[in-house]
C-alpha cells in the first residue's frame, strides 16, 4: 500500500490521475445475500501520480420504485412510489482533524469496508416493466478540484421462503364443469379436475401434475398446463399488472365422448425470481393453469395458487404429523369423476362370455315368451347402462374392506 501526507499544503498542485478504481467483494462466489449478513470486500484504487481527495467513502442502498408515465392521450400524470430497505454510509479515508486534503502517493491502495445488512426483513431483488427492487455498493472518491470518482457494484438480496412450512405443503385441488355451444345448441359439458401435492416448490423442482379430463361434447379438445407470473405495481393509488407465462406443457387430444387423466404429468419450474408477497409497492405470484383449449368456445381453466420458494423441500416436513389430512385429501379427489357416467365393472372379460361380449348379441337376451312394456329392448339396454350389477366372482376377495379402510391413498412423489 503506497503512503500517505496529510499536508494541505503539500497537496496543492497536486490534483493527480487516479489510473483505476475498483471494488471486489471478499467472497465473489457468493450469490446472494439475506437480512443480517454482512457485506464486506475492498475498495481497490490504483494512482498513476499523487492524487488528492477530501474523502473516500462507501454507500449501500436498496430501495423498491414503482413508476410509469401517464397513458398517451390521458390527463392522468405519471405514477411513482418508491420504499427504502437499506441506506448504510462508511467513512473508508478522510483527512486528519483540521486538514482538508489527504494525498495518496502514486501506487496501488486498498480500503477495506465490511457493514450488516438490517435484521429486518429484506425484498427479494427483482427487476420488472413498471418497477424494480435493487441494491448496490457504491465507493465515490470526492476530490477537491475534480469531479468525483465512483464505482458501484450490485447486491442481490434474497429474502428466503421455506417451503416446508405446513402452509405450502397443503394440497391444492380444483375443478369445474362448462357446457359447449350457445342456447339451444349445446353439445354438452367438458370437465375438469386438478390437483398438485403441495404449494410450494422451487427452482428447478417438477411439479407432478394430477388432472382429470371428460369430454361429453361434440367436438375435439386439447388440455394444456402452464405456470404463470402475475407482476402488480402499486403507485399513486393506481395498479399496473404484467402477467406472463414462464413454462408450459401440452396433452393429447381428447375426441368427443373420451376422457383423459394426467397421473403425475410433469412441468418443470425454469429459473425465475422468487414469490415477493412482502413489498407494498411491489408483488410476483405465481400460479399453476390447467386448461382447456375448445374450437369455437371459451377455453377452461383452473388456477391453482403457487409459491416459488428458496429453502427446496426437503421430503419430510410435516408429513408424518399430517397422515390425516393427506388421507382424507387424496379420498376426496377420487370423487371427483363426474357421477352422470357410471364406470363398468373391471376385467369383464374374466367372467362374462365371449358371445355375450359379441357386437350383435345383447348381453341381457329377451326371453322367448317375454310379454308387457318391462320387458322391450330398450329398457333393457338402459337399465344395462345405468345399473349393470357387478360379475359375481368365486374366489374370494383378497382385501376385505377393513383392511382398505385403513390403507392412506397416496399419490407417487
Amino acid at each position: 500500500m503506497g503512503g500517505e501526507a496529510g499536508s494541505a499544503t503539500a497537496a496543492a498542485g497536486f490534483e493527480g490521475r487516479v489510473k483505476s478504481l475498483g471494488l471486489v467483494f471478499e467472497d465473489e462466489r457468493k450469490g446472494c445475500y439475506s437480512s443480517g449478513e454482512t457485506v464486506a470486500g475492498h475498495v481497490l484504487l490504483e494512482a498513476a501520480e499523487p492524487v488528492a481527495l477530501r474523502a473516500l467513502r462507501l454507500e449501500a442502498q436498496g430501495r423498491a420504485t414503482a413508476a410509469w408515465g401517464p397513458s398517451a392521450g390521458a390527463a392522468a400524470p405519471a405514477a411513482s412510489s418508491e420504499v427504502e430497505y437499506l441506506n448504510v454510509r462508511l467513512s473508508l479515508r478522510e483527512p486528519p482533524a483540521g486538514e482538508g486534503i489527504l494525498l495518496l502517493q502514486p501506487g496501488k491502495h486498498e480500503f477495506p469496508f465490511s457493514f450488516q445488512l438490517p435484521s429486518e426483513p429484506l425484498v427479494t431483488s427483482f427487476t420488472g416493466k413498471y418497477g424494480s427492487i435493487q441494491y448496490c455498493v457504491r465507493a465515490v472518491l470526492e476530490r477537491p478540484q475534480a469531479p468525483d470518482q465512483s464505482v458501484k457494484r450490485e447486491l442481490q438480496v434474497v429474502s428466503h421462503i421455506d417451503v416446508n412450512t405446513p402452509a405450502l405443503l397443503t394440497p391444492v385441488l380444483k375443478t369445474q364443469e362448462k357446457m359447449v355451444g350457445c342456447w339451444f345448441f349445446t353439445s354438452g359439458p367438458v370437465s375438469l379436475s386438478a390437483k398438485i401435492e403441495r404449494k410450494g416448490y422451487c427452482n428447478g423442482e417438477a411439479i407432478p401434475i394430477y388432472a382429470e379430463i371428460e369430454n361429453c361434447s361434440s367436438r375435439l379438445i386439447v388440455p394444456k398446463a402452464a405456470i404463470f407470473q402475475t407482476q402488480t405495481y402499486l403507485a399513486s393509488g393506481k395498479t399496473k399488472t404484467v402477467r406472463l407465462m414462464v413454462a408450459n406443457v401440452r396433452g393429447n387430444h381428447i375426441a368427443s365422448g373420451s376422457a383423459d387423466t394426467w397421473n403425475g404429468k410433469t412441468l418443470k419450474i425454469p429459473p425465475v425470481t422468487p414469490s415477493i408477497l412482502d413489498c407494498c409497492i411491489i408483488r410476483v405470484d405465481y400460479s399453476l393453469a390447467v386448461y382447456i383449449h375448445i374450437p369455437g368456445a371459451k377455453k377452461l381453466m383452473l388456477e391453482l395458487p403457487l409459491v416459488i420458494g428458496t429453502v427446496p423441500y426437503n421430503g419430510f416436513g410435516s408429513r408424518n404429523s399430517s397422515v390425516a389430512s393427506q388421507f382424507i385429501m387424496d379420498m376426496s379427489w377420487l370423487t371427483l369423476t363426474l357421477p352422470e357416467q357410471p364406470e363398468a365393472p373391471p376385467n369383464y372379460a374374466d367372467v362374462v362370455s365371449e358371445e355375450e361380449f359379441s357386437r350383435h348379441v345383447p348381453p341381457y337376451p329377451q326371453p322367448p315368451n317375454c310379454e308387457g312394456e318391462s320387458c322391450c329392448p330398450v329398457f333393457a339396454c338402459i337399465q344395462e347402462f345405468r345399473f349393470q350389477p357387478p360379475p359375481l366372482y368365486s374366489e374370494v376377495d383378497p382385501h376385505p374392506s377393513d383392511v382398505e379402510e385403513t390403507q392412506p391413498v397416496s399419490f407417487i412423489l
